[in-house]
């Protein structure tokens, strides 16, 4: 119950129903706010208790200064929690766990329970083992059931122990997809009141329910238990920067050519912390699927969320895709109440403002390790040209004979293979390759690979070994979706076809794409250039790109080629996408296509054919290009509401896979001890009633010294497990075969996988090795100073050997560390391995709230000092004072640090502390979020 201190409490009438809605004009200041900060302004006035929010909260709300720095701390308490698997499981694991612990703290544990809604949709666990043919969906999922059986089952038991928590079952659509399409509310009704739907999700990219005017982000799955479970997220009054879009998409244009111009944009600003809100006449303009794939990519340029306002083009969308005209009554009739509907005329204050002219796109990708690297596609083959030394140290291509067989029996390559191996096109004759004609600069180590079904082709460095529209970014939006699938018509019907080195697949976000591909009569031509379906789910952004044949991963692993791949989603670090892929570039879905088509990165669309038409005619991408005439006629055609209230039905029901799984039953779970995927937790063992006092850190060794722009990924396990790492090793014990590994995110139930995952990404380059590795190493490994001379070791045998001898541990490095997904495991897998404290340059917001929610304490060395300014290689002992202050009930601004070589040698700084809010604060010192939320049930 609100105390109402501005006497906001009134009624609306929508939809055939009275609700109870707490008014915005009722505060000074209000009308004045950008769209997103009135939402929250709402929010706090619905929750205004007069301890956690009060009316000084909410006034410092309503008199924002958009010019000042954020110092005001509000609890924002989201309407509903949405999950993917990956991420979900570990939650619903913990939910289990606590309450074991409740129960063995005296409490009842049918009380715990989400209080707000949670969601989580299995969209994660697909893994494209099978591709390139017609039956590759129901192979893929028959796999993933006997992969995930046992996950499957916990998060069924979960679906009936818990209420408030519902399950999407595997094949249904991605959740940021399903998110939009169907969960998401705009306006939540509950309990009789109406009130904007907000939400917070253990997915980074939840932010593309902004698109739809929903304010919503990313948290590690730590934030999202707390959230379930009541608790009001922290957060400090942000800015807003304000982007107003003018113009329209050129032709050859695409939306994904408009988020990574915008990504590019808002990257260079710096808006890492800070909403962006959309605004101007141009925003009528943008289609929904547009809105949705721009507020996708809020991770990548790196702000908590980027969203759009509510309109006629949000109520189009909810009519689209078959919402009650109950519900599509009150989102209209509350946002003009409100005050949220888009005046395109009026401009809220911002804090900062951009403006883009869509007409001024053009055809981009991004890469080749970081999606705001944009690259104009007429510069494509020269910045992977640029790109590439990074990756090989071979030297430039040597002239080579081009041709057939000639008359003195000597063999060069055929010349349908030449994109792959860059060689130029022959006539007739043989020709040289040389600077004259493209080779000047250029690495090559042309690789001859036998294939059973394709024969006999040729790998070089830059050869497009994966190209995948996968789920995420682009395939909520049906322009760029049938604009791959009027591509690939066009392609097939000039006699043009995928080079057999490529890995196609087509992963959509949810049914409804292959409904309007049905009906568009386009399926046969992407399947005839190997885009069958092979999942609904989250596939090669993740890393569930599946092996590479056995033959090619053979030839880039012997012959060490740089290979690529291309993909549709959002996710292209290092080591993300496949291991045996060094660069990966994002692009809009028919730029995959035409990649296929290629072969390489070493291409330039403009100028080189993409082979001869059944006449012989040079075709180029140009050739086969769709209008936008033809692609919204394709559109207008092909979509329609029914395809929506078909496919999500009885979305929660499955199909007769996940209804016949056998469940088990009851309050508490009854954990497997043979369980390789779903294990009970270490959080709470030992855990008292009432939390013991801070310490301060002392004799802490470095578990690692990184570099920067070190993200979740290189920290949090991903991808598969290979057999010689402590994972492996630890599931080899355990009786498991290695084709039964699975990935780390299947696992992410079983704490004793994580663990040894974490910090072990096969691009992660620790520079403590670097002083006894020539050239140093890249994985996880690290300096085990429990040995005689600190010899390299994994980093999980050495955390095991120093947690041996009670000796705390710290992680330094560099600048934006922890950037990329919202991974809790990234967190809680640094913590079990026993790091106190991480000490680097500057951080992303999520991880750094991560390592507080897992007891971590962030530090950031002095302003304009490093690692290396300070003359710290990693063989310190390191003791932080100052700590212990947090005992006091206040958060100490800095500690000070000193480090000691083992000459004696100090080294003294006053590190920053990055416990930037009380309640982040009260987490830290009951030892983590988890244990703060469970001593605070047991209070009460």
């Amino acid at each position: 119950m609100s105390t109402d201190s501005f006497g906001a409490k009134g009624t609306i009438q929508a939809g055939g129903s009275e609700h109870e809605i707490f008014r915005l004009s009722a505060v000074e200041g209000a009308e004045r706010l950008p769209f997103s900060l009135k939402v929250l302004l709402e929010n706090l006035l619905r929750t205004e208790d007069g301890a956690n929010v009060t009316a000084d909260h909410i006034r410092a709300l309503a008199s924002w200064d958009p010019a000042a720095e954020p110092d005001t701390e509000i609890q924002f308490t989201p309407a509903r929690v949405v999950m993917q698997d990956f991420t979900g499981v570990p939650c619903v694991v913990d939910l289990a766990t606590m309450r074991e612990a409740v129960t063995e703290l005296g409490g009842d544990p049918a009380k715990v329970n989400p209080l707000a809604p949670a969601e989580l949709v299995i969209d994660h666990s697909v893994i494209i083992d099978i591709f390139g043919r017609a039956d590759a969906f129901e192979r893929n999922v028959d796999f993933e059931y006997q992969r995930n059986k046992e996950r499957y089952q916990f998060l069924r038991w979960g679906q009936g122990a818990f209420s408030e928590f519902k399950v999407v079952p595997p094949g249904t659509g991605i959740v940021h997809q399903v998110n939009i399409e169907h969960l998401a509310r705009v306006v939540m009704t509950r309990g009789g009141q109406a009130y904007p739907d907000t939400l917070v999700g253990t997915d980074s990219h939840t932010t593309m329910v902004n698109g739809l005017g929903v304010l919503g982000w990313g948290v590690g799955g730590i934030e999202a238990e707390a959230a379930m479970l009541g608790q009001p997220v922290s957060m400090l009054i942000p800015k807003v920067v304000g982007f107003k879009l003018t113009g329209e998409i050129p032709p050859g244009a695409t939306a994904t050519d408009v988020v990574l111009t915008i990504t590019e944009m808002l990257r260079r600003q710096g808006v890492v912390g800070k909403f962006v809100e959309f605004y101007g006449e141009g925003v009528g303009a943008v289609p929904l699927a547009n809105r949705a794939t721009i507020g996708n990519m809020s991770p990548e340029f790196g702000s908590t969320a980027a969203i759009f306002p509510i309109d006629d083009e949000t109520i189009r969308y909810l009519t689209l895709t078959g919402r009650s005209d109950a519900q599509i009554a009150l989102v209209e009739a509350y946002a003009k109440e409100q005050g949220l509907w888009h005046d395109p005329a009026r401009e809220p204050v911002f804090s900062e403002t951009l403006e883009l002219d869509l007409s001024t796109v053009v055809p981009s990708i991004a890469g080749p390790k970081r999606p705001q690297d944009r690259i104009e596609l007429t510069d494509a083959k020269s910045a992977f040209r640029k790109s590439i030394h990074d990756y090989t140290d071979d030297p430039p291509a040597e002239p080579l004979l081009r041709g057939h067989v000639d008359e003195a029996g000597d063999e060069s390559f055929p010349a349908s293979d030449a994109p792959a191996v860059g060689f130029v096109d022959d006539d007739a004759e043989p020709v040289v390759f040389s600077a004259a004609n493209g080779g000047e600069g250029r690495p090559s180590k042309p690789t001859k690979v036998t294939s059973e079904s394709h024969g006999e082709f040729v790998l070089d460095h830059g050869a497009v070994v994966i190209a995948s529209i996968t789920s995420c970014t682009n395939t909520s939006n049906p322009s760029v979706m049938l604009g791959a699938a009027l591509l690939a018509k066009n392609a097939v019907d000039k006699g043009l076809s995928v080079k057999p080195w490529v890995k196609t697949s087509m992963a959509p976000g949810s049914k409804v794409v292959t409904d309007y591909y049905e009906k568009a009569g386009l399926w046969p031509y992407l399947e005839k250039l190997g885009y069958h379906l092979v999942g609904y789910g989250c596939t090669t952004c993740i890393g569930n790109s599946g092996p590479l044949s056995d033959e090619i991963s053979a030839a880039v692993n012997e012959a060490d080629l740089t290979v690529v791949s291309v993909l549709s989603g959002n996710r292209n670090f290092e080591g993300r996408i496949n291991p045996d892929v060094k660069m990966n570039y994002l692009a809009s879905p028919p730029l995959v296509i035409a990649y296929a088509l290629a072969g390489t990165m070493d291409f330039d669309f403009e100028n080189q054919p993409l082979g001869q038409d059944t006449d012989g005619n040079d075709v180029f991408l140009r050739d086969i290009w769709p209008s936008p005439q033809d692609v919204q006629s394709t559109i207008d055609n092909a979509i329609s509401q029914e395809m929506f209230t078909k496919d999500y039905a009885d979305v929660f029901a499955g199909d007769e896979r996940w209804r016949s799984l056998p469940t088990p039953e009851g309050n508490t779970f009854e954990w497997d001890p043979e369980s390789t995927y779903v294990r009970k937790p270490p959080y709470f063992e030992g855990m008292q009633p009432e939390p013991s006092p801070v310490q301060d850190i002392s004799g802490a060794r470095v578990l690692a010294l990184l570099g920067d722009s070190v993200t979740t990924d290189h920290i949090s396990p991903a991808g598969s497990i290979k057999e010689d790492t402590p994972a492996g090793q630890y599931l080899r014990g355990h009786g498991v075969e290695k084709r039964d590994f699975n990935s780390y995110g299947s696992r992410r139930g079983n704490h004793e996988v994580m663990i040894r995952g974490t910090f072990a990404n096969i691009r992660l380059r620790n520079q403590l090795l670097d002083a006894i590795v020539d050239g140093g190493v890249s994985g996880g490994y690290t300096r085990d100073f429990t040995q005689d001379g600190g010899p390299q070791a994994f980093i999980y045998d050495a955390a095991q050997n120093y947690a041996a001898q009670s000796t705390p541990l710290v992680v330094l490095g560099g600048k934006e560390y922890g950037s990329g997904s919202s991974r809790d495991w990234a967190a809680k897998g640094t913590a079990l391995l026993g790091v106190k404290a991480v000490i680097v340059e500057s951080y992303e917001r999520i991880h750094r709230s991560n390592l507080i929610g897992m007891g971590v304490l962030p530090l950031q060395f002095p302003q304009g000092e490093s690692a290396r300014s300070l003359g710290l290689d990693g063989t310190e002992t390191f003791d932080i004072s100052g700590v212990t202050a947090l005992n006091e009930g206040s958060t100490p601004r800095t500690v000070h640090v000193t480090a000691t070589k083992e000459t004696g040698e100090k080294t003294e700084f006053d590190a920053t502390v990055r416990i930037d809010t009380p309640g982040e604060a009260d987490y830290y010192r009951n030892g983590g979020i988890m244990q703060y939320v469970l001593r605070g049930m047991l209070r009460n």
